[in-house]
């Protein structure tokens, strides 16, 4: 590897560590971006299983923290990533299939979408408390089941961690406020991208030196991140919407650029 391909992964992975701590989510889905343009990986799907693998390392140390400061609802999110995970399997699988042309442009595509979305006004979550317990299970489990198979099938295809679908999933399924959702759904990001990483691994599909510049820029560009989210809390519905014009933007690019 040389210099200049080990520079760009490092920065890359920095980028996206930065957005996370910022935003709280969504930089993995800049990864596969990154590594096709940036860093100059070759494949399609050795750039997906390659963001899979980064994404997995990045969200299990994330989870430390947030199941230290309490913010993880642990049943709720073992249900969604059970299912998340028979989707990811079953997504990971179409995904390799699929011409990487057509591949590129089905992600450029979920991008834009996903930038939109995050443009809406979120709602307010109004169940800090809920549970998943035997007299909630008739009311939770029919909806965390589904969401859940939804989301680990996109995330499978595409190669991403699926926090930016998770978290409204949750939300959606549970209620549980916003802080919550994002702690819960490093589990699931966690066992989505393990499943993921897993299949494109076994088929050779990951460049694990890559990887491991990838996740050492993304460390640091954590801990930069959250010191300037502190500084910026007051806007950060600014910073969420400047991301999310980024999105749209890089979206739009690979979509247009791979027809």
């Amino acid at each position: 590897m040389d210099a200049a391909t080990t520079l760009a992964s490092l920065v890359s992975g920095g980028v996206i560590g930065l957005i996370l701590g910022l935003v709280g989510g969504g930089g993995s889905i800049l990864a596969v971006p990154l590594l096709l343009y940036v860093v100059g990986v070759g494949s399609p799907h050795a750039a997906i299983g390659t963001a899979a693998v980064a994404v997995t390392i990045n969200a299990l140390a994330s989870l430390i923290g947030h199941a230290r400061a309490g913010r993880v609802k642990w049943r709720c999110a073992s249900v969604f990533a059970l299912s998340g995970m028979i989707g990811a399997a079953l997504g990971a699988e179409l995904g390799k299939a699929f011409d990487g042309k057509r591949l590129l442009v089905l992600f450029g595509l979920l991008m834009i979408g996903v930038g939109l979305s995050m443009l809406r006004k979120r709602r307010t979550a109004e169940a800090p408390d809920v549970r998943l317990t035997r007299d909630s299970a008739a009311t939770l489990l029919p909806r965390l089941v589904p969401i859940g198979l939804g989301v680990g099938l996109a995330a499978g295809f595409f190669g991403i961690g699926g926090g930016f679908l998770i978290v409204p999933g949750l939300i959606l399924a549970t209620a549980m406020p916003l802080p919550f959702a994002i702690g819960t759904s490093l589990v699931v990001v966690s066992a989505l991208g393990l499943t993921t990483a897993t299949s494109y691994a076994l088929s050779g599909l990951v460049d694990w030196g890559v990887t491991a510049l990838l996740v050492t820029g993304g460390i640091v560009g954590t801990i930069v991140g959250i010191s300037l989210g502190k500084v910026l809390g007051n806007r950060k519905g600014l910073l969420e919407r400047g991301f999310a014009g980024v999105v749209i933007a890089i979206g739009a690019y690979i979509t247009a650029s791979s027809i």
